[in-house]
């Protein structure tokens, strides 16, 4: 008798594990049935996926594209939880979301695109990240929350979280709070589990582990994200109630200039300026430096900030975003002031004077130059992303599309001695006030700002 209770009972506690597991949490559906890959297809590459140990495994191949498992079904609210773990550390993966597939993309091979959670095991540590696969490459590196890029750890199974609610995309790793992307595309679409292109045979017939894939798609309530979390917020001139709660404001509000006047006058300049369709424009006049509308600042002085703008330039444009501007100087021209660059690199003449590149795209003008990757630099005619970040401490970062390009520390020695060699060596503590205007420059080319945010920091 007491065998049988305790067979009787073994078997009660399987059927347990079993029902738990197939359950999942409460709410929860799994995407994956833990046999086959029912409900699945591979897309695009020749990567090879098998179920296998009650989870996914994919399989990378020499010289194949990037390789997509994707379900069967599309869907647009839900709550994605999974479990993954690479065994290199070498290349990525990443989890796609309401994506898309182009039969015709890639020469015919097919073209996965879609938002994508990242996987990154590299020493970049970019997990959690959000990548526009196929479309418009990165929209969430991880530089923009670097406190959460030791969050991934190698060599075992991490626990990743991502809700997609209306237009919100939100990303953890093992609990930790990674991405925010607000977008205004991509309603529904399915979901993907990815296996990178590699060209290294030494990476090939390496593995990423997938397991515990569930979802949830009804009764979703969003979980409160970190606080002090940058926001990719692509709708134009809006914040959310998240960055609104975390302190920040718009600059402008995409229809007046309200909070903004001439850096010469008290009102805003009658001509030279433009504001419409969402956007506050230098208009063009033949490269004549503060010569038709002239500079424009805000009403308002700062200290400590976080500021992000985005800027549209035309082919050969010149202009910049400074700060700490004070209008002490009572110079002609451009008022004087810190300035993050906003050049034509490859056309405007301004990018070969200086030193070592001190004049280019996103350099902190005539001081430091922007280290920068080209593919992080879009072109011509399409928006890119500045931000400027002053902490109380005086350290002082800039960033393009996301990836910090420069850093210093104002009133430093090194500070001081790239003043003494510059063009502001005549001013007395240049760059060095208490607090000052925001200005956006008048070079007399056609210059678009749009989406211009500030929290000042305490």
């Amino acid at each position: 008798m007491k065998n049988l209770t305790t067979y009787l009972l073994a078997i009660a506690m399987a059927a347990g594990v079993q029902t738990a597991s197939a359950q999942s949490k409460a709410g929860y559906t799994n995407l994956f049935n833990g046999k086959n890959l029912s409900g699945w297809k591979i897309l695009a590459g020749k990567a090879e996926y098998k179920a296998e140990n009650g989870g996914i495994t994919g399989t990378a191949v020499l010289n194949s594209g990037n390789t997509f498992l994707v379900t069967e079904k599309e869907y647009g609210d839900f709550i994605l939880e999974l479990d993954a773990k690479t065994e290199s550390n070498l290349t990525n993966s990443g989890i796609q979301l309401r994506s898309h597939f182009d039969p015709a993309g890639h020469d015919g091979k097919g073209l996965v695109y879609g938002r994508q959670c990242e996987i990154d095991p590299s020493d970049r540590k970019w997990s959690g990240g959000i990548y526009d696969e196929g479309r418009r490459d990165w929209l969430y590196p991880m530089e923009l929350n670097a406190k959460a890029q030791n969050a991934w750890k190698n060599g075992q199974f991490n626990h990743i979280k991502i809700e997609c609610i209306g237009n919100t995309t939100k990303t953890w790793i093992n609990g930790v709070a990674a991405a925010y992307v607000i977008d205004t595309i991509d309603t529904k679409g399915f979901i993907g589990l990815q296996v990178h292109a590699i060209n290294d045979a030494g990476q090939a017939g390496k593995k990423i582990f997938f397991k515990n894939i569930r979802i949830k798609t009804t009764n979703l309530q969003p979980q409160p994200f970190a606080k002090d979390v940058y926001v990719v917020n692509l709708q134009h001139n809006t914040l959310s109630a998240y960055e609104k709660q975390d302190g920040w404001k718009l600059l402008f509000d995409g229809k007046t200039s309200a909070g903004w006047h001439s850096a010469t006058a008290a009102t805003f300049p009658a001509k030279g300026w433009k504001i419409e369709n969402g956007m506050i424009s230098v208009i063009g006049a033949n490269g004549g430096e503060a010569t038709n509308g002239g500079d424009i600042i805000t009403d308002k002085m700062y200290s400590a900030f976080d500021m992000s703008f985005e800027f549209r330039m035309s082919r050969g444009a010149n202009s910049g975003v400074k700060y700490f501007v004070t209008l002490d100087e009572k110079t002609q021209g451009s008022a004087i002031g810190l300035e993050y660059q906003v050049l034509d690199d490859a056309v405007h003449p301004d990018a070969k004077l200086g030193r070592d590149g001190n004049r280019t795209l996103a350099s902190l003008y005539d001081l430091i130059p922007a280290k920068k990757q080209s593919r992080f630099v879009h072109p011509i005619g399409a928006w890119n992303t500045g931000r400027i970040v002053v902490l109380p401490n005086n350290h002082v970062v800039h960033y393009l599309n996301g990836i910090k390009v420069l850093e210093y520390d104002r009133g430093s020695k090194a500070y001081r001695d790239l003043v003494a060699i510059s063009k502001y060596k005549v001013w007395k503590d240049f760059g060095e006030a208490k607090e000052g205007h925001i200005l956006l420059q008048d070079h007399g080319f056609d210059v678009d700002y749009r989406n211009v945010k500030i929290k000042e920091l305490k």
